[in-house]
């Protein structure tokens, strides 16, 4: 009996988290304190006495990067490792590069909270959190989930939009509970999953 294993998480601190840029596309590194955060999760994983039989992971090396340091703690380097653009960090369009706290300062705080945070507004030339679970949910039912439900232990190193749009989805938010959900860098999120795909239970490595 398969327990139908599915574990999420979010790139370590990268260097424009920690300039407190909007980072989106670009495909920015982690600070020291992100790869520190990512063997943490490895390290976490692996007292759960967790093992993975493949990895998703984004297009960008914020997640790689974390994923990669992670199976080494785990000791499985040698796991099979998807990557798509469809599990890449929203497009935050014209924001991309702006310091978070100078955008305030432009269009208010009001303007910047809801693009950051709300279901369906995008910031100019970006990507809402639907347009991200647009590409994300997809994917997830088609290359993710199936291996999930075949009883394939799958471990996805991602990003905060990313898996926002999929924990919506997971964790039955609406579009307004969603607003409050911020999912922290370098924490695991273990789902297992019924037959039909719902959620049995979660457990939160935060602590």
């Amino acid at each position: 009996m398969s327990d139908h294993l599915l574990v999420l998480l979010r790139h370590g601190q990268s260097e424009w988290n920690l300039k407190n840029l909007f980072t989106g596309w670009r495909d920015v590194d982690l600070t020291d304190q992100g790869v520190e955060e990512a063997r943490l999760a490895g390290r976490k994983l692996k007292a759960q006495a967790l093992r993975f039989d493949v990895a998703f992971t984004s297009a960008l090396k914020r997640a790689q990067r974390t994923l990669d340091i992670m199976l080494q703690e785990l000791g499985q380097t040698g796991l099979p490792i998807v990557r798509d653009q469809a599990l890449n960090e929203r497009d935050y369009g014209d924001l991309v590069g702006l310091n978070k706290d100078d955008a305030r300062k432009r269009w208010g705080d009001e303007q910047v909270h809801i693009w950051r945070r709300s279901y369906d507004i995008a910031p100019p030339g970006g990507e809402s959190l639907r347009d991200t679970a647009a590409r994300v949910l997809p994917y997830y039912l088609q290359e993710i989930l199936p291996r999930v439900l075949r009883g394939e232990r799958v471990l996805v190193a991602a990003h905060g939009n990313s898996l926002r749009a999929l924990v919506m989805v997971l964790d039955g938010h609406t579009t307004e509970s969603i607003l409050k959900l911020n999912l922290e860098t370098g924490v695991p999120l273990i789902y297992r999953l019924n037959e039909d795909s719902t959620v049995a239970s979660k457990l939160d490595l935060a602590a």
